[in-house]
Parts: C-alpha cells; sequence; structure tokens
C-alpha cells in the first residue's frame, strides 16, 4: 500500500544539491488503471497502481532493459523525466492528536523536478507508514499548496497533458 501526501513547492532547500538524486523516466501503458513502466537510474519496474489519492495499493515487478525500451514504445501520452532527490526528513513534525511513536529515520521528502515540457514543474511527496501518520504530518515551510486531494498533480494525468 503506497500512501503519501503531494505538495506543490514554494522555494527550493538551500543545500540540495548536498543530497542525493536518481533520473527517473517513466511512461504509462495504461491509465484507468495505471500501469506504468519506470527507468530509476539503471533499474527498470513495471508498476500497477490502484485507485485512490492519498491511499492505494502498488505493485513493482522488476523489468530488464530491453522490455522497458520494447514498452516504452507502446506507451501513451508524454514520456516523463524528472531528478528525484531524496531528503531525509529527520524529525518530523505531526499535529498534537498524533501519539504514535514513528523511526524519525524512515520518513523521506521525495523531491521531483520535471523536465520539459513540465518544468518548471516540483512536486515534494512524503510516504507515510499509515494514514493517520499522513493526515497528522505538519509540511515544511518550503512547502506550498497540499495537492494530494487533487488527481492533476498524478503523474499518470500528466502524461496525457497536451502542450
Amino acid at each position: 500500500m503506497e500512501i503519501e501526501r503531494k505538495f506543490t513547492v514554494r522555494n527550493l532547500p538551500e543545500n540540495l544539491a548536498d543530497y542525493p538524486y536518481h533520473k527517473i523516466e517513466q511512461a504509462y501503458l495504461n491509465t484507468d488503471p495505471v500501469v506504468r513502466i519506470r527507468r530509476q537510474d539503471d533499474d527498470y519496474y513495471l508498476t500497477y497502481k490502484g485507485k485512490g489519492l492519498l491511499a492505494r495499493e502498488e505493485y513493482n515487478l522488476p523489468l530488464n532493459r530491453d522490455s522497458y525500451y520494447h514498452l516504452r514504445e507502446k506507451a501513451d501520452g508524454n514520456v516523463i523525466s524528472k531528478k528525484r532527490y531524496v531528503i531525509p526528513i529527520g524529525h518530523p513534525t505531526f499535529t498534537s492528536d498524533y501519539s504514535e511513536d514513528i523511526d524519525p529515520n524512515s520518513l523521506f521528502v521525495e523531491l521531483d523536478l520535471f523536465d520539459p515540457p513540465f518544468a518548471p514543474l516540483v512536486i515534494a511527496e512524503v510516504e507515510f507508514p499509515d494514514e493517520a501518520a499522513a493526515n497528522a504530518f505538519l509540511p515544511f515551510d518550503w512547502f506550498d499548496q497540499d495537492v494530494t486531494q487533487d488527481p492533476a498533480y498524478h503523474n499518470s494525468v500528466l502524461s496525457r497533458r497536451t502542450f
């Protein structure tokens, strides 16, 4: 189960270059249900995602390079390319009514800087162990709008966007 919140970004962290990143390319074979292929650095995956905005099923299956490029030729819409920075949260803050203990080393911001034609789009995603933690999470001041419930920010929807 993938449980994540998505945010637009007001400004990038000043020390962004200090964090590791992945080069990601992904394309969609289907958007309802979501069937996606992804190249992340030198790894390749086929992913199925169920319905939902905050929480949904997700299954990843490994692909080899040849299979990925074969399937990419069959993809619909835009191929999405982005650089994903992985930023440890360290000490997350939650609303006062949330009392669960979360390992502070288990939460990360995945900061996606999209390549053209989607640039200058930047999206921050945070994955959580459960919905209670996701709903209680207090975003950083460099985050802007919470777009978790807005399907327009799903990559599968972006893949169908015309320019």
